[in-house]
């Protein structure tokens, strides 16, 4: 018997399914009212795993994007196809209720892009799953438990996708922190202070080792419950990360030196003129 089809391991395997994150994430979404069925939702470098998710969960309006063209066209059904570049996606400004992407924005060739084309197709908020950078996941890098370029993703999809931009050429694995994803949508969005909840798990991925050589397996196991315990006490160390963006309710939200004007962002110059001197001469002469 292979190691892999030890009942053991494939325990540890289903166990450390990184779905049941996904939709955990989802289903306290829904208690807490940010999110509900009937919303309209896009799904960006979606897979048939987000078609499970929100199919299980009961939603209505879903649309599931990628730039994956072997997908049949009913391979997503009841829900929405639509050949996407994550990059550069194909939907007007506010389009969606709710935006969503698990384990995908690594993929792109600037995930930075991704991030802020998400936020401009969302009417109401965004969920972004994606790795950490973290002491931890540098220490996984180091003894070879985790990958910086993403190889086996691309032999398991027959050495023909899976990579960069679904391309055969393995991608480099782009891992956040908190700072840059706020950093980015401030950058993007300088209008409003925005409302980034973060989230933590660890799962550990057993799965994607089991085509590699069985020591890395085998290591990864004896490893498993100090992974865990280093988890449990330092949340932020645990290679599962959620970001949830809440857009900003313009113009209430808007900081105090700017104003709507014909619905537009402009400056407020009673507030200006009231802390600065604008009647200096500016010129240079």
């Amino acid at each position: 018997m292979n190691l892999q089809d030890h009942p053991f391991v494939k325990r540890l395997i289903e166990k450390n399914d990184a779905k049941f994150y996904y939709s955990a994430l989802l289903e306290k979404l829904l208690e807490s009212g940010l999110l509900s069925r009937g919303m309209s939702v896009l799904v960006v470098c979606g897979t048939v795993k987000d078609k499970t998710v929100f199919l299980e969960l009961g939603f209505t309006n879903v649309t599931i994007s990628n730039l994956d063209t072997r997908a049949p066209s009913d391979e997503f059904s009841p829900y929405t196809w639509s050949y996407q570049d994550a990059e550069n996606l194909d939907f007007p400004d506010e389009h969606f209720d709710f935006v969503v992407v698990n384990a995908g924005l690594h993929h792109c060739q600037s995930p930075h892009r991704g991030l802020l084309e998400m936020y401009r197709v969302a009417r109401k908020s965004m969920l972004v799953i994606e790795a950490r950078e973290s002491l931890l996941m540098k220490l996984a890098l180091r003894m070879g438990l985790a990958e910086e370029y993403e190889v086996c993703n691309v032999v398991t999809e027959g050495l023909e996708f899976g990579g960069v931009r679904n391309t055969l050429v393995p991608n480099y694995v782009y891992r956040w922190t908190e700072r840059e994803v706020a950093k980015t949508i401030a950058s993007y969005a300088p209008y409003a202070k925005h409302d980034i909840a973060f989230h933590y798990d660890l799962k550990f991925p057993f799965g994607s080792l089991v085509d590699r050589h069985p020591m890395y397996l085998i290591t990864a196991i004896a490893l498993y419950p100090f992974v865990k315990l280093a988890g449990k006490l330092f949340p932020k160390q645990s290679n599962l990360f959620a970001f949830l963006i809440k857009k900003p309710t313009l113009p209430q939200e808007l900081f105090p030196w700017l104003r709507f004007e014909e619905n537009n962002v402009a400056l407020n110059m009673s507030w200006i003129e009231n802390r600065y001197d604008v009647t200096k001469d500016k010129g240079h002469g």
